[in-house]
C-alpha cells in the first residue's frame, strides 16, 4: 500500500498560486502540485502583478509538482513582467522546480535574472 504525501486546502485542492501585495515587490506564491488546474490562478496572477507594476518575485519554496503548464506560467509571468519593465526573480527554486526548467532549457532565463543579466534583476 502505497501512502500519499499530498497536502490539500481547505477547499480540496493539491496547489494554488497566490498573489500577495508588499511594500516594494509582488509576491506571487506557489504551492503544491502546479498543473493545467490552475490556469485560472495563474492568469489572475499575472494580471494582478502586471497592474500593480511592481518588481515580481515567484516564491515556488512550497511546490512539489510542477508540470510543463506550471513552467509556462513562470515563462509568462518572465516574458509578460519583463516587456513591461518590471523586475521577476524566481529566488531559490527548490529541485522539484529547478529540475524541469532546466529538463525544458529555461533555467538560464531565470539565472540570468538572478545575476543582474538581461532585462530582469533581483528584487
Amino acid at each position: 500500500m502505497q501512502v500519499s504525501n499530498t497536502e490539500f486546502d481547505n477547499r480540496g485542492r493539491t496547489g494554488g498560486i497566490m498573489f500577495e501585495e508588499q511594500a516594494r515587490t509582488s509576491v506571487v506564491s506557489m504551492w503544491g502540485e502546479i498543473d493545467v488546474s490552475l490556469r485560472g490562478e495563474s492568469s489572475a496572477a499575472i494580471a494582478n502583478a502586471l497592474e500593480r507594476a511592481k518588481a515580481v518575485v515567484i516564491d515556488t519554496s512550497k511546490v512539489t509538482f510542477m508540470d510543463s503548464t506550471g513552467v509556462a506560467f513562470l515563462m509568462q509571468m518572465y516574458t509578460y513582467g519583463t516587456q513591461d519593465g518590471l523586475t521577476v526573480s524566481l529566488p531559490e527554486p527548490p529541485a522539484v522546480v529547478r529540475n524541469v526548467i532546466e529538463m525544458l532549457g529555461v533555467d538560464a532565463l531565470f539565472a540570468q535574472a538572478a545575476h543582474g543579466g538581461g532585462a530582469a534583476r533581483e528584487a
